[in-house]
């Protein structure tokens, strides 16, 4: 027993020899290992600023450090619109470098202007003595059919809305049921120009309503259905719209539609002068075309229309007729019968530029004929085509 115990003795003795012995080396490691932890701190990470700014710049990444106050790094990626931007800050009275992503608007290329078929004709470079902005012009005595001014008036261009004057002149002179109810339908939506309109499909109104605010605010879907629902159809409607052109002898011009949307309704300043002195002969057109505003009850709550042409609701003008038009390939287009100085006057503008120039070039043309009493600049006989 006793040998077997000095034995175990013996080993447990051998054993802490060795620990106490090895010790030093165990202590010297760990002291290493804590100065090597130490001195890394102390480097720049390779996600600071400085490094991380210098990364990006050099790799063209798209994943950019965002460096906190505290000197922490998180990744977050940003698109092309997105930059960062170096900023210093202070913390407990240290100096920070922060960086931050800021997102800034993209530069968008100007595209060209949309000419107008006048414009690509070189018709705005034309001058004339009121410097007019519309590139086609044309005034004349309504009595003498004497033309007091004229700027371009024997060229054809596209006419926009001014078309739904001779829409008005057929639906009018065919005598069709004036309160017969019309509905709106997928047809007349506009799938030429995608213009918005107030009518929702299955809207309903009286042909008379359609064609009061078709004239008075351009309703679109208004004049479709007028078209549309004349014996025939639309193309039989556009037949007898051409036919009647032809009948007033306006030898310029040419419809599609019933609209004006389409740039292939064209027609010259004469054309449509002559136009004008047709449709002033009917009491309901010279009515509808120059109220200032409308309500109409196409179904659930009414509807409120106002004019096209701000010139009716003024004082100083004495309007019997109107027609505004604008497409792109038109430009601002305007018809108007008006009285001057108890003179019947026909002024006729298209293709001007601008919403509000061609009623400024109406101002114009009112201005002079009231100041210098102008005498005949041209004598063309309207009614007849002669010079």
């Amino acid at each position: 027993m006793e040998p077997q115990m000095g034995k175990s003795a013996l080993i447990v003795f051998l054993s802490l020899f060795l620990v106490l012995a090895n010790a030093p080396v165990a202590l010297a490691s760990a002291q290493t290992k804590h100065s090597t932890a130490k001195k890394a701190a102390k480097k720049p990470a390779a996600g600071t600023a400085a490094a991380s700014k210098k990364a990006i710049a050099k790799s063209g990444s798209r994943k950019r450090l965002v460096i906190s106050a505290r000197g922490r790094s998180n990744t977050a990626s940003f698109n092309k619109n997105e930059k960062l931007v170096k900023k210093v800050v202070m913390v407990h009275g240290r100096r920070k470098v922060t960086y931050q992503r800021i997102a800034f608007a993209p530069v968008v290329p100007a595209l060209p202007p949309v000419l107008s078929a006048g414009e690509q004709a070189g018709l705005n470079l034309t001058r004339d003595p009121l410097e007019l902005k519309s590139s086609v012009a044309l005034v004349l005595d309504q009595n003498s059919s004497e033309v007091l001014l004229d700027k371009n008036s024997h060229i054809a261009l596209p006419i926009a809305s001014l078309t739904k004057l001779m829409t008005s002149m057929v639906v009018v002179e065919s005598k069709q049921d004036m309160n017969e109810v019309l509905t709106v339908t997928d047809d007349d939506i506009d799938r030429e120009k995608h213009s918005s309109s107030r009518l929702r499909i299955g809207s309903q109104l009286t042909r008379a309503d359609m064609l009061h605010i078709a004239l008075m605010s351009s309703e679109n879907r208004a004049a479709s259905a007028l078209g549309r629902s004349y014996p025939g159809g639309l193309p039989a409607f556009v037949a007898a719209m051409n036919a009647k052109a032809r009948a007033l002898g306006m030898t310029e011009t040419h419809y599609v539609d019933s609209t004006g949307l389409s740039h292939l309704n064209v027609a010259s300043a004469r054309d449509l002068s002559r136009l004008v002195m047709a449709a002033y002969q009917h009491p309901v057109i010279r009515q509808y075309s120059t109220d200032s505003k409308y309500v109409v009850e196409p179904g659930g709550r009414p509807l409120q229309y106002s004019t096209s042409n701000h010139l009716v609701e003024n004082p100083e003008w004495q309007i019997g007729l109107q027609k505004t038009g604008y497409i792109n390939e038109a430009g601002r287009c305007m018809v108007m019968q008006t009285t001057i100085d108890g003179r019947q006057i026909v002024m006729v503008f298209l293709d001007s530029r601008g919403k509000y120039s061609r009623q400024a070039d109406a101002d114009r043309v009112r201005k002079w004929l009231a100041d210098a009493h102008p005498a005949t600049l041209t004598r063309v006989k309207i009614a007849d085509g002669q010079t």
